[in-house]
């Protein structure tokens, strides 16, 4: 070998080192914590990133916070058994998904004030998505196992789609296809938001228990959160084809992908977020488990800014068991509610 080409040979092979400690790690960390307290527990996070608010759901309430000031600047009231937010900007409305009373409350995108609720949607209505192709609302329904669509415009309720199992996140693939987790029976079910009709249920081998959903329209993926097996399940939407499972933390309930920076988050319970390059359609890095705080288990995105967020507080020890009760939650400490902000 020359000179020239083992000088070569030995760059070529640092440079190598040199992109996999780099595609090892993240920059991701926690750059900003808010207590904004209020009572409640807490479920879904959506971020309103054009207007920088963060829908945080309390159990029977909305707190919307400015991300930009830090502070709550309404309440959204009378949301019994709160799940989720979708977002209609261009229609000028939101959504919340109300699991106690299985109702869907209808409030003024701009000003937060409430315009109507929707009763009668399936039982327990938990995961709430905006399908902007037909300008549809579907809640996905914990407890009857189906999705009920809503046009979106009229609040009118327009049909039922059967799941077949418990389902969680959900995503749209712009072009009028939703994709929807069915946590009990570690499936993906793809279905028309037209015709309602199912076109393919998926099992997902690797991954018990779905529940976050993150979605790669440029390359057909789904990202899927499983608490079960502690893994992120990476299916491509065309074929049902598992592309790749990997370890993730524990305890995850939300997932999301970030197009822009070719990052997939889960934020998991137990403390941590997991960050996942895709380095091409078929091949995946674990980037880390950023520390986040215990309980953070739910998120958002902003793809804007790539920050992520997510939220928590802080517990006392747990109530002593009981024959009743063998196991309890710890109480939530009063006032110790707290928006983390993740920045890249």
């Amino acid at each position: 070998m020359s000179r020239s080409v083992h000088v070569l040979s030995m760059l070529s092979a640092a440079l190598v080192v040199a992109s996999a400690a780099a595609a090892q790690s993240t920059s991701y960390h926690v750059a900003k914590r808010v207590t904004i307290g209020g009572e409640g527990g807490w479920d879904y996070v959506v971020i309103d990133a054009p207007r920088h608010r963060l829908f945080v759901s309390r159990g029977t309430h909305v707190m919307v916070v400015d991300t930009d000031r830090d502070s709550v600047i309404a309440d959204i009231a009378n949301t019994p058994g709160v799940h989720g937010v979708a977002l209609a900007p261009e229609l000028g409305r939101g959504f919340t998904s109300n699991g106690r009373d299985s109702s869907v409350t209808i409030f003024d995108y701009a000003t937060l004030a409430t315009i109507g609720v929707v009763h009668g949607t399936g039982a327990n209505p938990d995961a709430i998505l905006y399908d902007p192709t037909t300008r549809r609302v579907f809640t996905f329904n914990g407890r009857s196992g189906d999705a009920t669509a809503i046009d979106a415009a009229s609040g009118a309720i327009v049909g039922t789609v059967p799941l077949g199992g418990k389902p969680e996140a959900a995503s749209h693939d712009g072009h009028g296809r939703i994709f929807v987790n069915i946590e009990d029976t570690g499936e993906v079910v793809a279905f028309d938001a037209r015709t309602l009709a199912v076109q393919a249920r998926w099992p997902v081998h690797g991954c018990e228990e779905p529940t976050g959903q993150g979605i790669d329209r440029a390359h057909a993926l789904l990202f899927l959160g499983c608490g079960g097996s502690r893994t992120m399940a990476v299916v491509n939407y065309r074929t049902g084809a598992v592309v790749a499972t990997l370890p993730i933390g524990a305890g995850v309930d939300g997932a999301a992908f970030d197009p822009g920076t070719g990052l997939a988050f889960t934020s998991n319970g137990a403390g941590t977020l997991t960050v996942v390059h895709e380095d091409s359609p078929t091949r995946f890095t674990v980037l880390g488990n950023v520390p986040t705080q215990r309980g953070a288990r739910t998120m958002s995105l902003d793809e804007g800014s790539h920050r992520v967020y997510t939220v928590t507080a802080e517990f006392g020890p747990p109530p002593a068991a009981s024959a009743g009760a063998p196991s309890r939650r710890p109480p939530m400490v009063p006032g110790s509610f707290t928006v983390l902000e993740l920045d890249p």
